[in-house]
């Protein structure tokens, strides 16, 4: 029964491994390609209006920002060329502010690219309406009954200013012949902080009453975007007092409500991985914020929008206000900077620190303290993983001490049960006599695998959100921290000038499911070695089970980014250091002393 359970068992891995592989390939794949057809095709042929803007004064969903049709959907360079523009220059941003709507819909981060190709063209962040995928910034004036408001289409003068910089602030105007003047200064700084000012004359007879608004919207996004189950992408901001987010797909859910909050000291938009949109009202301003999902002719209209408190402008009488924009790069230092200087609150947690944030957070500020000493990234994680194992060396040395005794008492526990085969409760029995004769607690070693998980989790997540490893060099193949390993073992790591996704059907398996690079196989030898170094398990099946696991935890992590495997390989790398010196002490039997024996010719020392 026992053999027949083992035949069953593996034939069921090797099922449900070779299930894996022709679902991935003949069902995910094929799957995902439509869905980006599909939504190319509809972003194409349907462009979707400006989603106007549900705003409260005095009471939600009371006023709205009117919506006018749009143009086809055409490229990028012709949605440009459809409106006068005003040029943006500066250290870290280039693009231009439409005149028409005074949208901010054209934006580019100079110091990002795209790839890690030098002539590769830097990042885009924004996108005017009508391009596919658009994604843009809309700043006005809500007001019941109150006509001739600035609208999407509305054309704005260039009153002052030629070019927006660093110093050098833009004032756009618009006069609606109804009595109503509207005037925006825009201001930039160095890095990605906007800082717009609305002004509101009122030169006709009668009172008026308009409350600010600003929405930040994307008309579909592309198919690689909000899929990731580890960084949030999507909707986000700090509102009501909690960090709110929602990814994409639950605003999209069939009858999802919108989400709203009223707040104060908040900021609310939309973030990738790496880059973000966030609408930053005046902190003592009081807010009605809404996120939702404005679909039209078949496309997702993301949207995140607030609306200010009413304001009662008086004839003769004029009133400003004055927000701000962060449109870049979620680099943490940046962010908590504009945090304490604009007086809001969790602007840093844009970066998705996780359910382990306490952790988090203080490991991040710790690798970005030794990558400013050490100036290389993969150094610092080289530097970070001894530093965490130096913590949890106690704790570590306990585990490993439990984990030597056990597999020294192994032949101990097999002759007791060879002798008590018929007799489960005195084999029981005697087992537990040997523990305590041996002084080994078999549950030692698991207490401190618990308490370590919430770090490693911690590193993992600090690996993957922070930008810093974007794009980050290492050392010879390394250009790439985020990316995984480029080499693959299907050309002998670039020896054979050939890339195996060119061929047919396999092409794809070989490129995504089976690839592996260097550090992907560097990673399964390590971990064979920690797991060759532990106790066995006690049934037969377990123990091939965990001989496979190497195997198999090596083509899971092989498409990890590589800054990842690093820190994995490197940490096996460590903890199989401080098995072998546990095994040396105590006198038990080791791989590493074997191979040695091998290589040496010589005989175990153990």
């Amino acid at each position: 029964m026992q053999d027949q359970s083992n035949r069953n068992t593996i034939i069921f891995l090797v099922c449900a491994a070779l299930m894996f592989l022709l679902y991935n390939q003949f069902v995910l794949e094929p799957a995902a390609k439509r869905r980006q057809a599909d939504v190319a095709a509809q972003a194409a042929s349907h462009p979707a209006p400006a989603a106007a803007v549900g705003a409260a004064v005095g009471a939600p969903g009371t006023l709205a920002v009117p919506t006018v049709p749009v143009a086809p959907a055409v490229t990028r360079a012709a949605a440009l060329a459809a409106s006068p523009r005003v040029p943006v220059m500066t250290p870290a941003l280039k693009g231009s502010i439409s005149l028409r709507g005074a949208r901010l819909d054209d934006l580019f981060l100079t110091q990002y690219r795209q790839t890690t190709n030098k002539a590769s063209p830097p990042v885009e962040l924004l996108r005017p309406e009508g391009a596919p995928f658009a994604w843009f910034v809309d700043y006005g004036w809500v007001g019941q009954n109150v006509p001739g408001l600035p609208t999407p289409a509305t054309l704005w003068t260039l009153a002052e200013g030629s070019t927006l910089a660093p110093g050098q602030p833009v004032t756009l105007t618009y006069a609606n012949g109804q009595g109503l003047t509207f005037t925006r200064k825009v201001e930039i700084d160095d890095h990605y902080l906007f800082t717009i000012t609305d002004t509101v004359a009122n030169i006709g007879a009668a009172a008026v009453t308009l409350a600010p608004y600003g929405s930040v919207q994307r008309q579909g996004v592309p198919h690689d975007i909000g899929q990731s189950g580890i960084v949030h992408e999507g909707a986000t901001g700090y509102l009501d007092g909690r960090v709110r987010r929602f990814k994409y797909k639950d605003l999209s859910k069939k009858g999802a409500a919108p989400q709203a909050f009223n707040s104060t000291a908040a900021w609310t938009g939309i973030t990738d991985k790496y880059w973000l949109a966030a609408l930053i009202p005046n902190p003592a301003e009081p807010i009605h914020a809404i996120y939702r999902d404005a679909k039209d002719s078949g496309v997702d209209v993301y949207e995140a929008n607030y609306t200010g408190a009413g304001r009662v402008i008086a004839p003769g009488a004029q009133v400003s206000v004055t927000q701000h924009l962060f449109a870049g790069a979620k680099t943490v230092p940046l962010l908590t900077a504009y945090q304490t200087k604009l007086g809001v609150a969790h602007l840093d947690d844009a970066v998705d620190w996780g359910m382990f944030w306490f952790l988090t957070r203080p490991l991040f500020a710790f690798l970005d303290f030794i990558f400013r000493h050490v100036g290389s990234f993969g150094i610092a994680i080289l530097l970070l993983t001894i530093c965490v194992r130096v913590a949890f060396f106690p704790i570590a040395n306990k585990q490993y001490e439990s984990m030597t005794k056990m597999k020294k008492v192994q032949p101990l526990m097999e002759e007791v049960k060879k002798r008590f085969k018929d007799d489960p409760a005195k084999q029981q029995q005697e087992v537990m006599a040997l523990y305590q004769r041996e002084k080994v607690n078999p549950l030692a070693g698991c207490l401190p695998i618990l308490l370590q998980i919430p770090v490693f989790y911690s590193l993992y997540k600090v690996l993957t959100v922070t930008i810093e490893m974007r794009h980050a060099p290492f050392m010879g193949w390394i250009d790439d921290l985020s990316a995984r390993d480029p080499t693959t073992i299907w050309n002998l790591f670039g020896l054979i000038p050939w890339n195996p996704a060119s061929l047919p059907l396999a092409g794809t398996i070989l490129d995504t499911t089976l690839h592996l690079g260097i550090l992907p196989l560097a990673y399964g030898v390590t971990m064979w070695l920690t797991t060759s170094m532990s106790p066995p398990a006690p049934d037969p099946a377990q123990q091939r089970i965990f001989q496979l696991m190497p195997l198999f935890f090596m083509f899971i992590m092989a498409p990890f980014a590589v800054g990842l495997l690093i820190y994995w390989t490197w940490s096996n790398v460590l903890t199989t250091l401080q098995q072998y010196v546990m095994m040396r002490r105590f006198g038990v039997d080791n791989p590493i002393d074997r191979i040695i024996a091998k290589l040496t010719g010589k005989a175990s020392p153990v």
